[in-house]
């Protein structure tokens, strides 16, 4: 009996397995942050299943740590939120088994301000809202500098700080804030530096509303980033299809106002 009892939860452990083998196979668990690229992430999934009957099981964070050590740690199958000199400060910083498999869109960062109209009627002295993460706060940087309101050390590029800006002629004052608080904090600041996809989400159109905005020229791409050790997987490849399917590029015209350049 105790026998019997034995083989027939073997037989049962063993079915629950494949059972979950068989779900794991066909799905992905794709981590994104809250807001218009969930949504962009939305149609993919639509895309995804239809083109090739692939499950996607989209994981909201809210800030952007999570995604990559999420990914890491196994949580998460890939993630779609980073560009790549954010994703090469993680691995440097962190020692993340990382990989970029494909690019989806550049949403300009901007230089905004509820006070000023243009750059020339920043005053000396005015303060500067800035992302605190490490190649968002360097991108910020290189776009005052492309606004010729600084001047950078010129071997720091993407990985710049306000510590090695070399010229400020109006005398400008940096406060380093969490990138998705920027935002909000337009009112309390003579500019405030935003990326698209947290500038939308606000009510601002980037075209219209940032007074100087990235160009084409931009080498922040957003990428798809999955483990090294998943690069043979084929629903990767099919992640990157649907991702540059037309019903995502159709999609985030209308999601993100027509702001979105596509880099694929």
């Amino acid at each position: 009996m105790r026998q019997l009892f034995k083989i027939l939860f073997l037989g049962l452990c063993a079915f629950l397995f494949s059972a979950c083998q068989s779900h794991d196979k066909n799905t992905l668990k794709v981590g994104t942050i809250a807001g218009p690229e969930t949504d962009l992430m939305q149609i993919a999934k639509a895309a995804a299943k239809k083109q090739f009957g692939l499950n996607i099981e989209i994981v909201e964070f809210t800030d952007y740590l999570e995604p990559n050590a999420a990914l890491s740690d196994g949580s998460i199958d890939a993630n779609m939120f980073q560009h790549q000199p954010y994703l090469d400060q993680q691995i440097k910083d962190r020692h993340y088994d990382l990989v970029a498999i494909g690019k989806t869109f550049i949403y300009p960062m901007g230089i905004y301000s509820s006070k000023y109209k243009s750059l020339s009627a920043v005053p000396v002295g005015a303060t500067v809202a800035l992302p605190n993460d490490p190649s968002n706060e360097g991108r910020a940087l290189m776009l005052l500098q492309k606004a010729k309101l600084i001047k950078m050390k010129k071997e720091k590029g993407i990985y710049a700080m306000p510590e090695d800006i070399i010229e400020n002629p109006k005398q400008l004052k940096f406060k380093e804030l969490d990138a998705a608080q920027i935002a909000r904090s337009l009112p309390d600041v003579d500019l405030s530096i935003i990326n698209t996809n947290y500038a939308i989400p606000a009510g601002l159109v980037p075209k219209k509303d940032a007074i100087f905005l990235e160009g084409k020229d931009s080498p922040y791409a957003n990428i798809i980033v999955i483990r090294k050790d998943e690069l043979k997987d084929p629903r990767m490849k099919q992640l990157v299809a649907a991702l540059q399917s037309d019903a995502v590029l159709k999609a985030t015209q209308k999601i993100f106002k027509g702001q979105a350049i596509v880099a694929w």
